[in-house]
């Protein structure tokens, strides 16, 4: 059986379109489609303003079209932090759909922890015993796993972009505001103690991991292309960004200038898991929450 599909994630930092074709038991990604539509920054008590729906369904609307030129049909879309954290989702939810017709699946913290690992299991080698992080714009999911099998996991109320926006005033956090924000990953992880396991290698799913392995081999040699972090690295890299300035402003640019404002406080609380959790060095996975729903609820729900 071959099949096309598009699989749409509404992250708070980005919306990511990505088309897969599958083939028999196995997938391959065709197209990566990514805009920064920000929608954490819409949000305000709780509550998405109605240019940040607007927003989301414009940008459906690009990716509807894409699909539409290159003759893909199906396409499946599921929302995270913001939209399973705000009062008005059934009232965006309604909005979405009157505008695009579609129906947005939105996952819970659990949820996308799980997919994200059925997702990174795809690509990565877990066998033994581990950790898996997923460090996203709105929330950080956190999943130990043993054989291959999941024994725990748990979803954080931090993010790389939920952090700037709560903490930060400027671009970069002072050191002050870099103080409040430690102190709020380590409260985060302390509510989740038991979601972890200690453990030397950890493999990382998401941007702000891309991120930090672009940001190490720019340092080395321009390329990007690494698979596998020291905690060390990540240790150091923060260190030389967290100041903002002119090296640190111009490193950033360079490499991931669309996570200028995301890159301190998403490294923080990498940095900050690596040192709770003893982990020495880091799997950078190519796949992740987006897989894990392709592989578990589109082409699992066809083969039931």
């Amino acid at each position: 059986m071959t099949l096309k599909c598009g699989i749409v994630d509404v992250g708070s930092n980005t919306m990511r379109l990505s088309i897969y074709q599958w083939e028999g038991e196995k997938f391959r990604l065709l197209i990566h489609k990514k805009e920064m539509a920000g929608l954490a920054g819409y949000i305000q008590d709780g509550t998405m303003s109605s240019e940040g729906i607007e927003c989301a369904c414009g940008v459906l609307k690009q990716f509807q079209e894409i699909l539409k030129n290159l003759n893909v049909h199906d396409m499946y879309v599921f929302g995270t932090a913001p939209l399973r954290n705000i009062t008005n989702t059934e009232a965006a939810l309604d909005v979405i759909r009157s505008v695009t017709g579609l129906d947005v699946d939105v996952l819970s913290g659990a949820q996308e922890a799980h997919y994200s690992f059925v997702g990174a299991t795809s690509c990565s080698d877990m066998r033994g015993s581990g950790l898996l992080t997923d460090i996203g714009g709105g929330s950080t999911e956190l999943v130990s796993y043993e054989n291959g099998v999941v024994t725990s996991e748990c979803s954080l109320a931090i993010g790389s972009l939920s952090l700037h926006t709560t903490y930060v005033n400027g671009l970069f956090p002072t050191k002050a505001e870099r103080k409040s924000i430690k102190e709020r990953i380590r409260q985060e992880l302390e509510f989740s103690k038991d979601a972890g396991i200690a453990c030397h290698h950890l493999v990382g799913v998401g941007g702000t991991i891309r991120a930090a392995a672009k940001l190490c081999d720019a340092q080395v040699d321009g390329e990007s292309h690494r698979r596998i972090l020291l905690a060390s690295d990540v240790k150091r890299l923060y260190k030389m960004l967290k100041t903002g300035d002119r090296n640190a402003l111009q490193h950033i640019l360079k490499t991931v200038p669309d996570r200028i404002h995301t890159v301190v406080p998403g490294l923080a609380i990498l940095k900050t898991i690596c040192k709770e959790y003893e982990v020495e060095t880091i799997s950078v996975s190519t796949c992740g929450v987006r897989e894990g729903y392709l592989l578990e609820k589109v082409m699992g729900g066809q083969k039931k």
